[in-house]
Protein backbone atom coordinates (compact mmCIF):
# COMPACT_ATOMS: atom_id res chain seq x y z
CA UNK A 1 0.00 0.00 0.00
CA UNK A 2 1.33 3.16 -1.09
CA UNK A 3 1.57 5.91 1.55
CA UNK A 4 0.77 9.70 1.34
CA UNK A 5 3.57 12.26 1.41
CA UNK A 6 3.62 15.57 4.17
CA UNK A 7 5.90 18.10 2.45
CA UNK A 8 8.20 19.97 4.84
CA UNK A 9 8.97 23.03 4.59
CA UNK A 10 12.17 24.52 5.17
CA UNK A 11 13.17 27.22 7.34
CA UNK A 12 13.77 29.84 4.18
CA UNK A 13 9.77 29.13 2.94
CA UNK A 14 11.71 26.15 0.38
CA UNK A 15 10.56 22.69 0.36
CA UNK A 16 13.40 21.04 2.53
CA UNK A 17 11.46 17.41 2.56
CA UNK A 18 8.44 15.03 1.83
CA UNK A 19 8.16 12.60 4.86
CA UNK A 20 5.29 9.42 4.55
CA UNK A 21 1.85 9.98 6.65
CA UNK A 22 3.82 6.09 7.98
CA UNK A 23 5.98 8.30 9.58
CA UNK A 24 4.08 9.50 12.44
CA UNK A 25 3.49 5.70 13.81
CA UNK A 26 6.68 4.30 14.98
CA UNK A 27 5.83 0.41 14.74
CA UNK A 28 5.26 0.59 11.38
CA UNK A 29 7.33 -0.82 8.47
CA UNK A 30 7.55 2.43 6.84
CA UNK A 31 8.81 4.32 9.63
CA UNK A 32 11.80 1.83 10.61
CA UNK A 33 12.56 1.62 6.89
CA UNK A 34 12.46 5.19 6.96
CA UNK A 35 14.54 5.44 10.16
CA UNK A 36 17.13 3.61 8.56
CA UNK A 37 17.42 4.41 5.19
CA UNK A 38 15.94 8.18 5.25
CA UNK A 39 14.20 7.29 1.91
CA UNK A 40 10.93 8.92 1.14
CA UNK A 41 10.01 6.71 -1.30
CA UNK A 42 11.59 3.47 -0.39
CA UNK A 43 9.48 4.21 3.17
CA UNK A 44 6.08 5.16 1.16
CA UNK A 45 6.76 1.75 -1.08
CA UNK A 46 7.94 -0.24 1.62
CA UNK A 47 5.42 -3.12 1.52
CA UNK A 48 5.86 -3.68 -2.07
CA UNK A 49 9.40 -3.68 -2.18
CA UNK A 50 10.27 -4.59 1.06
CA UNK A 51 7.87 -6.57 2.54
CA UNK A 52 6.45 -8.71 0.09
CA UNK A 53 9.48 -9.76 -1.36
CA UNK A 54 10.89 -11.00 2.46
CA UNK A 55 7.62 -12.91 2.20
CA UNK A 56 7.93 -14.24 -1.05
CA UNK A 57 11.66 -15.10 0.65
CA UNK A 58 10.45 -17.15 3.51
CA UNK A 59 8.27 -19.16 1.69
CA UNK A 60 10.69 -20.30 -0.91
CA UNK A 61 12.94 -20.82 1.63
CA UNK A 62 10.50 -22.56 3.74
CA UNK A 63 9.52 -24.84 0.85
CA UNK A 64 13.12 -25.78 0.20
CA UNK A 65 14.01 -26.68 3.65
CA UNK A 66 10.86 -28.90 4.11
CA UNK A 67 11.11 -30.60 0.51
CA UNK A 68 14.91 -31.19 1.78
CA UNK A 69 13.53 -32.85 4.98
CA UNK A 70 10.65 -34.56 3.38
CA UNK A 71 13.45 -36.09 0.41
CA UNK A 72 15.63 -37.15 4.00
CA UNK A 73 13.07 -38.93 5.69
CA UNK A 74 11.86 -40.79 2.91
CA UNK A 75 15.10 -41.86 1.98
CA UNK A 76 16.25 -43.23 5.17
CA UNK A 77 13.05 -44.84 4.98
CA UNK A 78 13.62 -46.65 1.81
CA UNK A 79 17.20 -47.16 2.99
CA UNK A 80 16.07 -49.24 5.93
CA UNK A 81 13.67 -51.25 3.97
CA UNK A 82 16.42 -51.96 1.61
CA UNK A 83 18.68 -52.91 4.04
CA UNK A 84 16.39 -54.97 5.68
CA UNK A 85 16.68 -53.47 9.43
CA UNK A 86 15.15 -54.51 12.19
CA UNK A 87 14.49 -52.57 15.18
CA UNK A 88 16.56 -54.72 18.16
CA UNK A 89 13.04 -55.05 20.28
CA UNK A 90 11.38 -57.09 17.15
CA UNK A 91 14.33 -59.10 16.26
CA UNK A 92 13.69 -62.66 17.88
CA UNK A 93 15.76 -63.97 20.42
CA UNK A 94 16.88 -66.80 18.42
CA UNK A 95 18.07 -66.19 14.91
CA UNK A 96 16.02 -68.50 11.89
CA UNK A 97 18.02 -71.75 11.21
CA UNK A 98 18.82 -71.44 8.08
CA UNK A 99 16.99 -73.83 5.29
CA UNK A 100 18.46 -75.48 2.26
CA UNK A 101 17.76 -73.39 -0.61
CA UNK A 102 17.24 -69.72 1.24
CA UNK A 103 18.79 -67.27 -1.62
CA UNK A 104 19.06 -64.08 0.79
CA UNK A 105 20.80 -62.41 -2.23
CA UNK A 106 18.20 -62.23 -4.80
CA UNK A 107 15.94 -61.43 -2.14
CA UNK A 108 17.76 -58.58 -0.96
CA UNK A 109 18.30 -56.89 -4.51
CA UNK A 110 14.79 -57.99 -4.98
CA UNK A 111 13.84 -55.61 -1.49
CA UNK A 112 16.14 -53.01 -2.78
CA UNK A 113 14.53 -52.55 -6.50
CA UNK A 114 11.13 -52.07 -4.50
CA UNK A 115 12.53 -49.81 -2.24
CA UNK A 116 13.97 -47.33 -4.64
CA UNK A 117 11.21 -47.51 -6.81
CA UNK A 118 9.17 -46.38 -4.09
CA UNK A 119 10.96 -43.94 -2.72
CA UNK A 120 10.68 -42.14 -6.02
CA UNK A 121 7.42 -42.09 -6.33
CA UNK A 122 7.39 -40.95 -2.71
CA UNK A 123 9.75 -38.01 -3.49
CA UNK A 124 7.90 -36.81 -6.77
CA UNK A 125 4.92 -36.34 -4.83
CA UNK A 126 6.16 -34.53 -1.97
CA UNK A 127 8.31 -32.54 -4.19
CA UNK A 128 4.98 -31.30 -6.37
CA UNK A 129 2.85 -30.85 -3.29
CA UNK A 130 5.47 -28.91 -1.52
CA UNK A 131 6.07 -26.91 -4.68
CA UNK A 132 2.34 -26.50 -5.92
CA UNK A 133 1.72 -24.78 -1.70
CA UNK A 134 4.58 -22.33 -2.78
CA UNK A 135 3.50 -21.51 -6.07
CA UNK A 136 -0.17 -20.78 -4.76
CA UNK A 137 1.43 -18.73 -1.71
CA UNK A 138 3.69 -16.59 -3.75
CA UNK A 139 1.16 -15.93 -5.89
CA UNK A 140 -1.50 -14.71 -3.13
CA UNK A 141 1.82 -12.64 -2.20
CA UNK A 142 2.18 -10.77 -5.26
CA UNK A 143 -1.47 -10.17 -5.08
CA UNK A 144 -2.97 -11.88 -8.07
CA UNK A 145 -6.74 -13.26 -7.97
CA UNK A 146 -5.69 -16.66 -7.39
CA UNK A 147 -9.98 -17.74 -8.40
CA UNK A 148 -9.60 -17.94 -11.72
CA UNK A 149 -6.46 -19.53 -12.09
CA UNK A 150 -7.61 -23.06 -9.70
CA UNK A 151 -11.45 -22.53 -11.55
CA UNK A 152 -8.90 -22.89 -14.89
CA UNK A 153 -6.51 -25.38 -13.22
CA UNK A 154 -9.31 -27.68 -12.49
CA UNK A 155 -11.48 -27.39 -16.06
CA UNK A 156 -7.67 -28.46 -17.58
CA UNK A 157 -7.57 -30.91 -14.94
CA UNK A 158 -10.75 -32.73 -15.52
CA UNK A 159 -10.23 -32.51 -19.34
CA UNK A 160 -6.82 -34.46 -18.73
CA UNK A 161 -8.27 -36.74 -16.60
CA UNK A 162 -10.74 -38.02 -19.23
CA UNK A 163 -8.30 -37.90 -21.84
CA UNK A 164 -5.08 -39.76 -19.90
CA UNK A 165 -7.67 -42.00 -17.56
CA UNK A 166 -5.87 -44.64 -19.38
CA UNK A 167 -2.46 -43.35 -18.45
CA UNK A 168 -3.74 -42.78 -14.82
CA UNK A 169 -4.96 -46.16 -14.77
CA UNK A 170 -1.81 -47.69 -15.71
CA UNK A 171 0.12 -45.47 -13.24
CA UNK A 172 -1.96 -46.22 -10.14
CA UNK A 173 -1.83 -50.27 -10.80
CA UNK A 174 1.77 -49.84 -11.04
CA UNK A 175 2.04 -48.52 -7.53
CA UNK A 176 -0.41 -50.88 -6.35
CA UNK A 177 2.20 -53.72 -8.25
CA UNK A 178 5.55 -52.43 -7.18
CA UNK A 179 3.65 -51.96 -3.13
CA UNK A 180 2.15 -55.29 -2.98
CA UNK A 181 4.99 -56.85 -4.33
CA UNK A 182 2.94 -59.09 -6.87
CA UNK A 183 6.61 -59.86 -8.82
CA UNK A 184 9.85 -58.52 -9.80
CA UNK A 185 12.95 -58.53 -12.37
CA UNK A 186 13.73 -62.37 -12.72
CA UNK A 187 10.06 -63.53 -12.00
CA UNK A 188 8.79 -65.65 -14.35
CA UNK A 189 4.71 -64.76 -14.51
CA UNK A 190 2.05 -65.60 -15.92
CA UNK A 191 -0.40 -62.60 -17.59
CA UNK A 192 -2.42 -64.00 -19.65
CA UNK A 193 -1.69 -63.96 -23.21
CA UNK A 194 2.05 -62.84 -22.20
CA UNK A 195 4.08 -65.14 -20.26
CA UNK A 196 7.78 -65.25 -19.34
CA UNK A 197 10.42 -63.36 -17.11
CA UNK A 198 10.42 -59.94 -15.89
CA UNK A 199 12.70 -57.88 -17.30
CA UNK A 200 11.80 -54.90 -15.97
CA UNK A 201 8.70 -53.32 -14.32
CA UNK A 202 7.59 -49.47 -14.55
CA UNK A 203 4.97 -47.40 -13.22
CA UNK A 204 2.84 -47.86 -16.88
CA UNK A 205 4.47 -50.65 -18.24
CA UNK A 206 5.87 -54.14 -17.25
CA UNK A 207 8.28 -55.53 -19.71
CA UNK A 208 8.83 -59.38 -20.41
CA UNK A 209 10.48 -61.97 -22.11
CA UNK A 210 8.75 -65.41 -23.32
CA UNK A 211 10.76 -68.89 -23.75
CA UNK A 212 11.12 -67.65 -27.41
CA UNK A 213 12.60 -64.48 -26.91
CA UNK A 214 9.80 -62.36 -27.76
CA UNK A 215 9.60 -58.94 -25.56
CA UNK A 216 6.49 -58.48 -24.37
CA UNK A 217 5.18 -55.19 -23.01
CA UNK A 218 2.19 -55.18 -20.59
CA UNK A 219 0.02 -52.13 -19.41
CA UNK A 220 0.18 -52.18 -15.61
CA UNK A 221 -3.65 -51.17 -15.78
CA UNK A 222 -4.73 -54.42 -18.18
CA UNK A 223 -3.36 -56.71 -15.87
CA UNK A 224 -6.42 -58.45 -14.71
CA UNK A 225 -4.73 -61.71 -12.69
CA UNK A 226 -0.99 -62.49 -12.61
CA UNK A 227 0.42 -66.01 -12.02
CA UNK A 228 3.93 -66.26 -10.09
CA UNK A 229 5.89 -68.84 -10.55
CA UNK A 230 8.88 -67.63 -8.96
CA UNK A 231 7.55 -66.88 -5.25
CA UNK A 232 8.36 -69.06 -2.23
CA UNK A 233 8.90 -72.61 -3.57
CA UNK A 234 7.86 -74.53 -6.52
CA UNK A 235 6.13 -77.87 -6.81
CA UNK A 236 8.32 -80.64 -9.26
CA UNK A 237 5.24 -82.96 -10.77
CA UNK A 238 6.13 -85.80 -12.66
CA UNK A 239 3.45 -87.83 -14.38
CA UNK A 240 4.72 -90.95 -15.99
CA UNK A 241 2.47 -93.21 -17.87
CA UNK A 242 2.72 -97.28 -17.52
CA UNK A 243 0.98 -100.12 -19.39
CA UNK A 244 -2.41 -101.64 -17.60
CA UNK A 245 -0.66 -104.72 -16.52
CA UNK A 246 2.13 -103.15 -14.20
CA UNK A 247 2.60 -103.80 -10.50
CA UNK A 248 1.28 -100.38 -9.57
CA UNK A 249 2.68 -100.73 -6.14
CA UNK A 250 5.70 -102.01 -7.18
CA UNK A 251 6.09 -98.80 -9.71
CA UNK A 252 5.27 -95.91 -6.76
CA UNK A 253 7.85 -97.61 -4.05
CA UNK A 254 10.34 -97.49 -7.59
CA UNK A 255 9.46 -94.16 -7.92
CA UNK A 256 9.90 -93.49 -4.25
CA UNK A 257 13.33 -94.90 -4.53
CA UNK A 258 14.84 -93.04 -7.07
CA UNK A 259 13.06 -89.26 -5.64
CA UNK A 260 14.75 -90.42 -2.11
CA UNK A 261 18.08 -90.99 -3.77
CA UNK A 262 18.18 -87.47 -5.68
CA UNK A 263 17.28 -86.05 -2.27
CA UNK A 264 20.05 -87.49 -0.20
CA UNK A 265 22.70 -87.08 -2.49
CA UNK A 266 25.05 -83.56 -1.91
CA UNK A 267 24.77 -82.06 -4.89
CA UNK A 268 21.19 -81.44 -4.78
CA UNK A 269 20.56 -80.78 -0.66
CA UNK A 270 20.13 -77.25 -1.62
CA UNK A 271 17.75 -77.42 -4.53
CA UNK A 272 15.59 -79.91 -2.63
CA UNK A 273 13.40 -78.63 -0.06
CA UNK A 274 11.35 -81.61 0.95
CA UNK A 275 11.51 -84.95 0.90
CA UNK A 276 9.89 -86.15 -1.94
CA UNK A 277 6.57 -87.89 -2.45
CA UNK A 278 5.41 -90.61 -4.53
CA UNK A 279 1.59 -90.33 -5.32
CA UNK A 280 0.78 -93.42 -7.31
CA UNK A 281 -1.95 -93.72 -9.57
CA UNK A 282 -3.20 -90.18 -10.78
CA UNK A 283 -5.08 -91.28 -13.76
CA UNK A 284 -6.13 -94.27 -15.86
CA UNK A 285 -6.80 -93.47 -19.88
CA UNK A 286 -7.47 -96.48 -22.18
CA UNK A 287 -3.77 -95.98 -23.55
CA UNK A 288 -2.01 -96.09 -20.34
CA UNK A 289 -2.19 -95.49 -16.33
CA UNK A 290 -0.49 -92.23 -14.88
CA UNK A 291 2.24 -92.26 -11.78
CA UNK A 292 3.00 -89.60 -10.03
CA UNK A 293 6.15 -88.34 -8.09
CA UNK A 294 6.27 -84.72 -6.76
CA UNK A 295 9.05 -82.98 -4.71
CA UNK A 296 9.58 -79.15 -4.00
CA UNK A 297 11.99 -77.28 -5.24
CA UNK A 298 13.85 -74.12 -5.17
CA UNK A 299 12.34 -71.67 -8.28
CA UNK A 300 15.58 -71.10 -9.71
CA UNK A 301 16.38 -75.15 -10.40
CA UNK A 302 12.56 -76.07 -11.29
CA UNK A 303 12.83 -77.25 -14.59
CA UNK A 304 16.55 -78.75 -14.18
CA UNK A 305 15.27 -80.91 -10.98
CA UNK A 306 12.16 -81.99 -13.31
CA UNK A 307 14.94 -83.06 -16.41
CA UNK A 308 16.85 -85.30 -13.89
CA UNK A 309 14.12 -86.42 -12.20
CA UNK A 310 12.71 -87.87 -15.40
CA UNK A 311 15.67 -89.35 -16.73
CA UNK A 312 16.85 -91.07 -13.19
CA UNK A 313 12.66 -92.70 -13.46
CA UNK A 314 13.02 -93.45 -17.18
CA UNK A 315 16.72 -95.11 -16.55
CA UNK A 316 14.97 -96.97 -13.41
CA UNK A 317 12.08 -98.35 -15.34
CA UNK A 318 14.10 -99.57 -18.15
CA UNK A 319 16.29 -101.61 -15.60
CA UNK A 320 13.17 -103.08 -14.11
CA UNK A 321 11.15 -103.81 -17.48
CA UNK A 322 8.70 -101.72 -16.43
CA UNK A 323 6.97 -100.66 -19.84
CA UNK A 324 5.77 -97.45 -21.06
CA UNK A 325 2.44 -97.63 -23.61
CA UNK A 326 3.19 -96.99 -27.03
CA UNK A 327 0.40 -94.71 -28.90
CA UNK A 328 -1.48 -97.33 -31.11
CA UNK A 329 -1.04 -95.12 -34.68
CA UNK A 330 -2.87 -96.62 -37.73
CA UNK A 331 -4.12 -99.61 -36.05
CA UNK A 332 -7.14 -101.60 -37.13
CA UNK A 333 -9.67 -101.84 -34.90
CA UNK A 334 -10.35 -105.49 -33.38
CA UNK A 335 -13.93 -105.34 -34.46
CA UNK A 336 -13.06 -105.25 -38.37
CA UNK A 337 -9.79 -107.26 -37.59
CA UNK A 338 -9.61 -109.70 -40.72
CA UNK A 339 -12.32 -108.49 -42.72
CA UNK A 340 -12.23 -108.05 -46.08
Amino acid sequence: MRSSLNVVAAADGGLAETVPDCVDDPTTLCARVYDLAGLDWLAANADTLVATPARIAVILLVAVLVRLLAHRAIRRLTDRTASGAVPAVLRPRRPRATVPGDTPEPAAARRTQRAEAIGSVLRSCASMVVTGIAVVLVLGELGINLAPILASAGVVGVALGFGAQNLVKDFIAGIGIILEDQYGVGDVVDLGEARGTVEAVGLRTTRLRDVNGVVWYARNGEVLRVGNKSQGYAQVVIDLPVAHDTDLERCRELMQEVADAMYGEAEWAAVLLAPPESLGVEQITTEAVLMRVQVRSTNADQWQVGRELRLRLKERFVAEGIRTPLPLLGAVPAATAGSP
